[in-house]
């Protein structure tokens, strides 16, 4: 017979629901700034902007200043490392500033994929040593939430189940020690990200997605996890990026409530979507749509976007001094869509963004 060993205080309980709870309030969702130095180098790359520590840190100081017209609509923020101990040009931490603004810190703790030996070339996700060590310092200094990311990718012959049950436990063994650190913890993003590589259709996404979901939250079961301290991060069920077959908004959430429905558990607070390569217009119209899906769902659906919250931002940035304004401005129109569409509220106009419309896919995106 299983059994539960005493795991986390009622306070411990309340302090990670508190928290999860925070992010994904009404109209709240998640930005995503916790790209790599080298993700950073390919979208600066495109802009013709210099990869160095301070353009990373005054375009993320853009971002974290926009005007109070974002602050109904991000309720946290994830950071890279780096970011975590980098400062406002008047020497505020980016974490206390964040902080003051009502936003919670989040943290991306993983270190990157590997590959998993007895595949065909898929991969397991590398951290897990030193994790609760890493985690303390991190709380510490100023995070309440983290973030790992397990990548999965739909081929004939894959995902494996092998692939599927060593990136589940991964995500749980994460998540468990996450919860566990001193100090009343720190609530785990969970995400298990499907790829939109390859020419599969609706149906077999949806597929895929079920059988993922179904073993992470098995994982999260046998690991003690407390869900009502946790947020899950997942791919929305679409096609592949070649298939021929384009689907609307609605069938897509369709297809992704479903899914959702038949695996996570409603003592899951929120599910915060990833954007998955899609244009950021294409990102707010499926938010927006799996809100008004007439599925019961019992959780907060928002978004944790990096790409589709900062495309339009990053090219009206440019890399220039002079262009700061006009980079929070477009950052603000994408926060205000987001949060209009995580409440089935967004309606598309002509002012759309200076990227709106343009495809954020990468083709074999490396983490």
């Amino acid at each position: 017979m299983p059994h539960a060993y005493p795991f986390l205080s009622p306070e411990q309980k309340k302090e990670l629901s508190d928290i999860a709870q925070r992010i994904v309030a009404p109209g709240k969702g998640i930005l995503a700034a916790d790209e790599s130095t080298g993700s950073v180098a390919k979208r600066f790359q495109s802009i013709n902007a210099e990869n160095t520590e301070e353009n990373r840190r005054l375009y993320r100081q853009l971002l974290f200043t926009a005007d109070d017209r974002i602050k109904p609509c991000i309720g946290g923020v994830i950071l890279f490392h780096e970011t975590l101990y980098q400062k406002t040009d008047d020497g505020k931490l980016f974490s206390q500033l964040l902080k003051e603004r009502g936003m919670v810190v989040g943290i991306k703790v993983d270190k990157g994929v590997v590959p998993l030996a007895g595949t065909n070339g898929e991969t397991t996700t590398q951290g897990l040593d030193g994790l609760y060590e890493r985690c303390a310092q991190y709380k510490k200094d100023g995070a309440d939430f983290a973030k790992w990311t397990c990548v999965l990718k739909i081929t004939p012959t894959t995902p494996s189940r092998l692939a599927i049950i060593e990136n589940a436990n991964v995500l749980a063994r994460y998540a468990s020690i996450c919860q566990m650190v001193r100090r009343h913890g720190i609530v785990p993003i969970v995400e298990p990200e499907i790829l939109p590589d390859g020419d599969h259709d609706l149906k077999r996404c949806q597929y895929v997605t079920e059988k993922v979901l179904a073993a992470v939250y098995k994982a999260l079961s046998d690991h003690h996890v407390y869900l009502e301290g946790t947020l899950l991060k997942p791919n929305m069920v679409t096609a592949g990026h070649s298939c021929s077959q384009k689907n609307t908004p609605q069938e897509v959430a369709m297809a992704t409530v479903t899914a959702l429905r038949r695996t996570v558990p409603p003592a899951v607070p929120g599910i915060t979507f990833l954007s998955g390569g899609q244009s950021e217009e294409e990102a707010s119209l499926n938010l927006n749509a799996i809100n008004q899906c007439s599925l019961h769902k019992p959780w907060a659906l928002t978004f944790s976007y990096g790409r589709a919250l900062q495309a339009s931002a990053l090219k009206a940035w440019g890399g220039k001094k002079e262009n700061g304004k006009a980079c929070q401005e477009e950052f603000v129109k994408r926060a205000l869509n987001n949060s209009q569409a995580c409440v089935g509220k967004y309606v598309s106009s002509e002012d759309k963004g200076a990227a709106a419309g343009e495809s954020l896919y990468v083709a074999n995106h490396a983490y």
